[in-house]
C-alpha cells in the first residue's frame, strides 16, 4: 500500500525554495548519523547556522566529520534537545530525516517542537537554504539509479576545472575530494552547488536546480510509487519547477532509459533546454547518425534537443571504453574511464552533460572523467586477502544489483561470485521478490542478511528467509548469513 510525500512527511512544513538562513540561526538535526541528516548539519553550519543534532543509532561512517567540525551529537532522543523545562524553544529550527517521520511522526523533539512554535522542516529543505544562503546556482543529479556516482563525478570534474563547488553527495566522498575526513558534503567558494536529488517522498521537491541529469526513471520506493508512471509524474513535476536564475534552466536526460524517454516526451512544452544523451555498444549504431535522430526526436518548447553520443566498449580487463561523439566541436572524443560497468557508462555521460552546461572546458572534462576513481560503497574494493576479492557496493534494487554482478563478472571473468545482500526495507523486499531472487540466483552462491528496515512501519510483510526460500528455488542455496556469523550451523537439525 502505498503513501503519499504528504503522509510520509507528516508535520514538516512543506518543501518550498531554499532562502537564506539568518546568521546565528540555532538548528537542532534529529536523526544526523544518516547521510543526509550529517550533510544538512554540516552545510547549515558552513551558512553561520548554530546546529547540534541527535541520534539512538551510535557513531556512523558520517558521524566523524561532524565530530571534526565541532557539531555536538547526543545519543539519545529528549524533547529537552529543543524546548527547555518551561517549554521555550532552546532552537530556532528542527531538521529530520524522513526516515523518522514515515514511522514516528509523535517523535518527543518532533511533538515539542509543534507545542513550542518551532519550525519544521526536511533535512533536504535545509541543504537547500544552506545553498540560498551563499547563492548557489544549484546542478543536480537525479535518478533511480547511479544518482551517487554521477553528482561525485560532476564533483570532480568542476574541481578539476577549478571551480571549487560545494557539494551533497549520499556517499562518502574521497579525502582528495573533501580536503579532511570522508564525508558527503564539501565547502567550496565557487558559484556552483552540486546537489544528489533523490526522488523518495518529494526529497527533491526543495531543489530547483539551474541544471540537472534524469540517469533513469525505474519503479523503486513501491511505498510511494504505485508504478513507474509515478516515478515519472515526480519527475515532472520536479523538472517544471527548475530555475535558470534568469536563464533558460537545463535537463540532460538518458533518451536510453524507457523512464527517462518517457519523460522527455512530456516535457515539449517545458521553456528549458534539453540535452538528451545515449551509450550505445561499439558497433551497433552509427553514431553520428544517432545524434542526428535523437536531436529531431526529442525537443522543448526551446528548441531541438542537444545531443550526446557515446559508444561502448568494454576490453578483456573491464575497461570501459568510450567515444563520445557531440562533446566537443573536434570529432569523436576517446576515453577510458576507471569505473567498471555499462551502468558507469551512463554516468560518466551524464556527469558531462552537466559539467559542459555549466560551463567547464571540453578538455577539462574529457581529463575528468578520465581520472575520476568513484565514491564510497560503489563497487569499492575492500580488500583482497588470499584471492578472496571483497567488493562493497550499495546497490538494492534488482536493477542496481544486476548491473554490479555483470561489472564483477567484466572485471573478474572466471571468478566464483558469492552475493552477499542485507535487503533494503521489508516494503521493497515484498514487491520485488521475484525480481530479487532472479537477479541474486544468478550469483555461484547467495549468503542473505536479515532485512534492514530503515523506514518500515510493517516488518512482517516478508523476511529474509522468503528471500531465501525465492533463490532456492531458482537452484541457489543461499547461506543463511546471520547464523554463520553467530558460529550456528543452519543446516543443523532444529532443537
Amino acid at each position: 500500500m502505498t503513501r503519499s510525500a504528504e503522509e510520509i512527511a507528516r508535520g514538516l512544513e512543506a518543501p518550498r525554495p531554499g532562502r537564506p538562513i539568518p546568521p546565528g540561526e540555532r538548528v537542532h538535526v534529529v536523526g544526523i548519523g544518516g547521510s543526509a541528516a550529517a550533510s544538512a548539519a554540516l552545510l547549515a553550519q558552513s551558512a553561520d547556522a548554530v546546529v547540534d543534532g541527535c541520534d539512538t543509532g551510535g557513531p556512523s561512517p558520517y558521524t566523524p566529520a561532524l565530530v571534526e567540525a565541532g557539531i555536538p551529537i547526543s545519543w539519545e532522543h529528549a524533547a529537552d534537545h529543543v524546548v527547555d523545562p518551561a517549554g521555550r524553544p532552546r532552537v530556532e529550527l528542527l531538521a529530520v530525516t524522513k526516515a523518522i517521520t514515515s514511522v514516528a511522526p509523535d517523535h518527543p523533539e518532533l511533538h515539542a517542537a509543534h507545542e513550542a512554535g518551532i519550525h519544521l522542516v526536511s533535512c533536504q529543505q535545509l541543504i537547500a537554504d544552506a545553498a540560498a544562503t551563499r547563492g548557489l546556482r544549484t546542478l543536480a543529479a537525479a535518478g533511480t539509479h547511479g544518482k551517487s556516482t554521477t553528482s561525485g563525478w560532476i564533483v570532480h570534474l568542476l574541481a578539476e576545472a577549478k571551480r571549487d563547488p560545494t557539494a551533497f553527495v549520499g556517499a562518502l566522498l574521497p579525502v582528495a575530494m573533501t580536503a579532511g575526513h570522508p564525508t558527503t558534503v564539501r565547502i567550496g567558494v565557487g558559484r556552483d552547488f552540486v546537489v544528489e536529488a533523490d526522488e523518495y517522498a518529494g526529497n527533491f521537491d526543495p531543489f530547483r536546480p539551474a541544471i540537472a541529469v534524469v540517469l533513469n526513471a525505474d519503479w523503486d520506493h513501491p511505498d510511494v510509487f504505485a508504478d513507474r508512471a509515478a516515478v515519472v509524474d515526480a519527475f515532472e513535476r520536479w523538472v517544471r519547477r527548475f530555475d535558470g536564475g534568469g536563464e533558460a534552466p537545463v535537463l540532460a536526460a538518458n533518451v536510453g532509459d524507457l523512464g527517462a524517454r518517457e519523460l522527455v516526451a512530456r516535457l515539449r512544452d517545458w521553456p528549458g533546454r534539453l540535452v538528451a544523451f545515449e551509450v550505445v555498444p561499439e558497433g551497433s549504431v552509427d553514431a553520428e547518425v544517432r545524434r542526428t535522430a535523437i536531436t529531431a526526436a526529442h525537443a522543448t518548447a526551446a528548441g531541438p534537443a542537444e545531443a550526446l553520443v557515446a559508444t561502448l566498449r568494454i576490453d578483456a580487463a573491464g575497461v570501459s571504453n568510450l567515444v563520445i561523439h557531440g562533446l566537443s566541436g573536434s570529432g569523436p572524443t576517446p576515453v577510458a574511464l576507471r569505473l567498471i560497468g555499462r551502468h558507469c557508462a551512463d554516468d560518466a555521460l551524464g556527469a558531462a552533460a552537466v559539467a559542459l552546461a555549466a560551463g567547464v572546458e571540453p578538455t577539462s572534462v574529457i581529463a575528468g572523467l578520465a581520472s575520476f576513481e568513484g565514491v564510497g560503497r560503489r563497487f569499492e574494493l575492500k580488500g583482497d586477502v588470499a584471492g578472496v576479492i571483497v567488493l562493497d557496493d550499495y546497490g538494492h534494487h534488482p536493477t542496481a544489483i544486476a548491473t554490479t554482478l555483470e561489472a564483477v563478472r567484466f572485471r573478474y571473468p572466471g571468478r566464483r561470485v558469492w552475493a552477499v545482500y542485507e535487503p533494503l526495507t521489508y516494503h521493497r523486499t515484498a514487491v520485488m521478490l521475484e525480481e530479487f531472487a532472479d537477479v541474486l540466483s544468478t550469483a555461484d552462491r547467495v549468503a542473505i542478511a536479515q532485512i534492514f528496515a530503515v523506514r518500515d512501519p510493517d516488518t512482517t510483510i516478508t523476511s529474509a528467509q522468503a528471500l531465501a526460500d525465492a533463490v532456492n528455488r531458482r537452484g541457489r542455496a543461499p547461506e543463511r548469513l546471520v547464523d554463520r556469523l553467530a558460529g550456528r550451523d543452519p543446516d543443523a537439525p532444529a532443537g
